[in-house]
């Protein structure tokens, strides 16, 4: 089991910027990739961004791809999504996830590709 808890979420005006964080613990050996997913209300959750485990390799959806930018740190075993020009339609609760294995045929893209999550952040941009 991986267990894993956001932080860092909160209110922010549309373009400033916020700075989530995740913590993972437990059978963390295991994992192969990190992935942030965001949720609005009345909506399906959806990508944002993913990064590798070993070699920090990165992808990001569209909507946010030159505004965000995901990170990792090994030895503290934390993963980050540093947002920027934040917009209200970036409004949603933000949630870590954790995948085992590799990322094939764009799995760590997918909400399904993932095996653990944490409770999710709130993040609300207002206009």
């Amino acid at each position: 089991q991986v267990q894993l808890v956001e932080s860092g979420g909160g209110s922010v005006q549309a373009g400033g910027s916020l700075r989530l964080s995740c913590a993972a613990s437990g059978r963390t050996f295991n994992v192969g990739f990190m992935g942030w997913f965001r949720q609005a209300p009345g909506k399906e959750r959806e990508f944002a961004a993913t990064i590798t485990w070993s070699g920090g390799s990165t992808t990001y959806a569209d909507s946010v791809k030159g505004r965000f930018t995901i990170s990792r740190d090994n030895v503290k075993n934390m993963v980050y999504l540093q947002m920027n020009s934040l917009k209200p339609e970036d409004t949603a609760v933000y949630y870590c996830a954790a995948g085992l294995g590799y990322c094939l045929q764009n799995r760590c893209m997918r909400a399904a590709g993932y095996d653990f999550w944490g409770q999710g952040t709130q993040v609300t941009v207002s206009s």
